[in-house]
């Protein structure tokens, strides 16, 4: 239709084929532009003029493509490469634009000059657009409708446009300054480069322009993309944006996203912009500033790095719950919002608040106030949604803006972090990003701490169920123990200690100490103390018993899961017999216990025999030893003895010498005693488990 309407209208004849071939290149564009982001018919208008060939194309309604621009602007990303038709419109015609009508209707528009070489077109360009390139300031033909104007008008304060415009027809010729001015105007020594910061360079840049172009002012404003909006950054002379109604030239500098910038001229009476020079120095203003945000991003992004890393460290660092949840808000206040808050799901699957800091510490009870127990019903249907397994962010308004994002650990939901936006400004996208990392490493940390929280509880559970729930009662003896782990963690200890009651004047005391740790050396532990219970409740002898014992480990066959035991069979005095308490004692390679006397006198007493479950046979020897009244007989593991204090042992010499001064007092005193004098000699952490078990004489009931 088009091509049938030129060769009418003699384009043609007259020799100008190659302008024939552009028209229709570009409104093939607006027509597949039109198709494809409107979806709606369109109408082509053609308008050729002496001066000019005019081609519109008129769609129906908004599209896609203006639905996603109607949205806010992303700040990140690459930019959309919807639109590419317009690039080439842009760059081979004399002129274009769009109108948009509040009908709906959409109308673009190009012009090409006639009798002028496509090629050329650009350097005969009067309008310097939003986008960059330079259009006609005023249509060629006045078909065109006034209230079609191109992207290169700007509106006023009254609601209209208004040209900014370069040297035109009418308007004075641009005069081209000498070379030096041109060179002192690009060229900023590197010796002042390097002292000025970014927005002092800019700002030397477009006083230079100013002076070379005698333009009456120039400002340069940059959009970080941070949504904090288009802030100045350089001024010299008249601001052309304070001035409503005055037209000026604005040049786009070419920055990549998320930065945008603009360069304002506002041009000196009787005198013209070059836009060569206005487009080249908006490039070197754009190479400072986009250098400068890269500085800026990396200094960030290390800044970032560092701040993860150690928000890792700190999650990791403990395997408490409570420690690990109340150190997620103090490590995201202040530096990405101005309060945080972290809500965990308890046992009936309801939201709790865990933990809440705030930038201000006087506001720290209202803001809880505020989400506990419950928190407002926006942000309750955001938490709700989140639950339900919403893995975006979610923002809220009250009782401040903010973000809260889920906190998740091997796909269950573990709660959400929330925090409130920082001061004087919202979440940026880095923000978000940040507090999801954030949250992630909070997920795991939370999850970690539970599940060894679970272990340490089971490992504890088995523990105390290798001990005794009480020791016995009875008249004429008192029994006391105490058992110290190495460690309040997972980790299972061989060391115990048992008495049994085997009838109403005879006990069985024990104390061991299994080879290892953790969950077989607890299974270890538990047959043993169990098999020495059945042997001796059946009549066997202390050292029989043992023998039977040993047999019993020699069959598992695992010699690194030995033992060494001191096992004693207590008596109460029969009539006739000296008041007190008779102890038969056998030691299976295990340490001496003392005897510490009413009178204050301390020995070893026992003799060594074999550990069990090293060899097939035993040596074991039976000794027997009489308690008066207000005698003690302390039995205890090597974690007594071999307690460290850099290369000194505590050794059995400290430990006569520490039960001494408790001579006389009950059972309980002598290990607290004893287990005092353990603790101050060292103030490193314990490597060894301590089992200690007293038997005293009392008065015969």
């Amino acid at each position: 239709m088009l091509r049938r309407a030129m060769a009418e209208a003699g384009l043609h004849e007259t020799g100008e084929d190659d302008l024939v071939d552009t028209v229709l290149l570009l409104a093939s564009e607006l027509c597949d532009n039109a198709t494809l982001h409107a979806g709606t018919e369109f109408e082509v208008d053609l308008r050729i003029s002496p001066d000019e060939v005019l081609v519109g194309v008129t769609d129906h309604g908004a599209g896609p493509l203006e639905l996603y621009l109607a949205q806010p602007r992303p700040r990140f990303g690459r930019a959309a490469t919807h639109g590419r038709g317009l690039m080439l419109v842009e760059q081979l015609a004399t002129a274009w634009g769009t109108r948009h009508e509040r009908e709906g209707r959409h109308r673009t528009w190009f012009s090409l000059a006639r009798g002028v070489p496509v090629d050329s077109a650009e350097a005969d360009d009067d309008l310097i657009t939003t986008d960059g390139t330079f259009t006609a300031a005023q249509a060629p033909s006045n078909e065109r409708p006034d209230a079609e104007q191109g992207p290169g008008a700007r509106a006023n304060s009254d609601g209209g446009r208004v040209a900014r415009s370069l040297p035109g027809v009418n308007d004075p010729s641009p005069e081209w300054p000498d070379t030096d001015q041109v060179r002192r105007l690009l060229h900023v020594p590197a010796a002042l480069s390097v002292r000025l910061d970014m927005p002092e360079l800019v700002g030397e840049l477009a006083r230079r322009l100013r002076e070379v172009l005698r333009a009456d002012g120039v400002t340069v404003e940059v959009d970080h993309g941070d949504g904090s909006g288009a802030i100045p950054l350089a001024q010299d002379g008249t601001d052309p944006s304070s001035l409503p109604g005055t037209s000026f030239v604005e040049v786009p500098l070419p920055l990549t996203s998320p930065l945008r910038g603009i360069l304002r001229i506002l041009a000196g009476s009787g005198s013209a912009v070059a836009p060569e020079l206005a487009e080249l120095t908006a490039q070197r203003m754009a190479l400072a500033v986009e250098m400068d945000w890269l500085r800026g991003a990396d200094l960030r992004r290390r800044a970032w790095m560092a701040y993860l890393a150690d928000a890792s460290e700190l999650f990791g660092q403990s395997m408490d719950v409570e420690l690990v949840v109340t150190l997620v808000p103090q490590v995201v206040v202040p530096r990405l919002g101005q309060w945080c808050a972290v809500h965990l799901l308890d046992e009936a699957w309801q939201l709790r608040l865990a933990a809440l800091t705030h930038a201000t510490d006087d506001t720290i009870p209202d803001l809880r106030a505020a989400l506990d127990p419950s928190p407002p019903p926006e942000l309750a249907r955001q938490l709700h949604d989140i639950l339900a397994g919403s893995a975006a962010p979610a923002w809220f308004s009250e009782p401040t803006d903010g973000i809260a994002i889920g906190l998740t650990a091997h796909a269950q939901p573990l709660g959400a972090l929330v925090v409130g936006r920082p001061a004087q400004r919202p979440h940026t996208p880095e923000d978000v990003a940040l507090v999801g990392d954030i949250a992630r490493r909070a997920s795991l940390a939370i999850d970690n701490a539970r599940t060894a929280a679970a272990h340490i509880a089971t490992s504890q559970a088995l523990q105390q169920a290798l001990l005794p729930r009480a020791l016995p009662a009875a008249p004429g003896v008192e029994f006391a123990a105490e058992y110290l782990p190495a460690s309040a963690g997972s980790d299972v200890g061989g060391d115990f200690y048992d008495v049994l009651n085997i009838d109403a004047t005879h006990w069985l005391a024990s104390v061991g100490d299994v080879c290892g740790k953790g969950a077989r050396a607890a299974a270890r532990t538990g047959m043993v103390r169990d098999v020495l219970r059945v042997l001796i409740r059946e009549g066997r002898s202390l050292t029989r018993a043992v023998e039977l014992l040993n047999d019993v480990m020699m069959d598992v066959a695992d010699p690194s899961q030995f033992c060494t035991l001191a096992l004693a069979r207590i008596s109460r005095a029969g009539k006739g017999q000296p008041p007190g308490l008779t102890v038969e004692l056998v030691l299976a390679g295990h340490p001496q216990p003392v005897l510490v006397r009413a009178d204050g006198r301390t020995e070893l007493i026992g003799q060594y025999g074999t550990a069990v479950g090293l060899t097939n046979e035993v040596r074991l020897s039976a000794t027997r030893h009489h308690l008066g009244v207000g005698d003690t007989l302390l039995a205890y593991t090597d974690g007594v003895t071999e307690r460290r204090a850099g290369r000194e042992q505590f050794g059995p010499e400290r430990l006569l010498a520490a039960a001494g001064p408790a001579a006389g007092q009950s059972a309980p005193r002598l290990i607290a005693t004893v287990r005092s004098a353990v603790q101050a000699f060292s103030t490193d952490p314990r490597s060894d488990d301590i089992a200690l078990l007293a038997i005293r004489a009392g008065q015969p009931g």
